[in-house]
């Protein structure tokens, strides 16, 4: 679709919002479009890792496209669908197996910090704005996006955006764990980043990925779901070719091993 283009270059897709007239707000049909997305880039063997963006020097996203609301949540009933598609687009990041990077420049208001924390990594540059504003709409957040919120930020900070509403700097997301890293040279830093991401083995990856998501969920045991993450790296060819590469004092080539 037009609002979300969607590139491949050295391994990685990147999505980038395209709606400049509206500072890439994020419209329905864009959450509907994430649900799709996601699944065909995790199934894609030539895609190791996800970046989400805005266009070159921002913004990430202004939000929900609040123009919208009028029409597609006028009533209860209509505001439930709509709700159940941003949290279904919402989830899609999150459950994709393969890592995901926000890169923010500029400013990343609702959905926009919304996508950026279903993200597992985020860098931005210093100049980045974060909010999250359902109490300037008299709205109640969502529970899920609630609930990455503070598994992201804390409950404290959670209560402090979610109550206050207002813009968070780039520092203090730096600060609060709602980023990683603030670069910058954001363009040049995520290439780095993206690059280490996409030159380790898939595999672990893969599972380091679905173990976290467990923790967090509060899962510790080690069930048949686990021990398959084992296996699948312990029989597997980036095992054998981390070890000979370890042996051999070379850097590993994961891909080569998977053929």
């Amino acid at each position: 679709m037009d609002e979300l283009l969607v590139t491949r270059q050295d391994r990685v897709a990147a999505i980038t919002f395209n709606r400049p007239e509206k500072h890439n707000a994020i419209n329905l049909a864009m959450w509907e479009e994430f649900g799709r997305l996601m699944p065909g880039l995790a199934a894609d063997d030539a895609v190791d890792a996800i970046l989400f963006r805005g266009p070159a020097g921002g913004p990430f996203s202004a939000g929900a496209d609040i123009s919208e609301f009028q029409t597609l949540r006028r009533t209860p009933d209509l505001a439930a669908r709509y709700n159940e598609a941003v949290t279904g687009g919402e989830r899609a990041i999150l459950e994709c197996p393969k890592p995901t990077v926000a890169m923010i420049e500029g400013f990343a208001i609702g959905g926009g910090s919304q996508v950026a924390l279903a993200c597992d990594l985020r860098l931005c540059s210093p100049e980045s704005r974060f909010g999250i504003t359902p109490a300037k709409l008299g709205i109640v957040y969502a529970l899920p996006s609630t609930a990455r919120l503070v598994d992201v930020v804390g409950p404290a900070w959670a209560s402090w955006i979610l109550m206050t509403g207002d813009l968070v700097d780039a520092q203090t997301a730096l600060r609060i764990g709602l980023v990683h890293e603030v670069s910058d040279d954001l363009a040049n830093r995520t290439t780095e980043l993206l690059h280490t991401l996409t030159s380790r083995a898939r595999v672990s990856q893969l599972g380091a990925k679905a173990l976290i998501g467990r923790v967090s969920s509060g899962r510790r045991e080690e069930d048949a779901e686990v021990r398959a993450h084992y296996d699948a790296s312990l029989h597997g060819p980036e095992y054998a070719e981390g070890v000979a590469a370890f042996l051999d004092k070379r850097p590993p080539d994961f891909r080569a091993a998977r053929g």
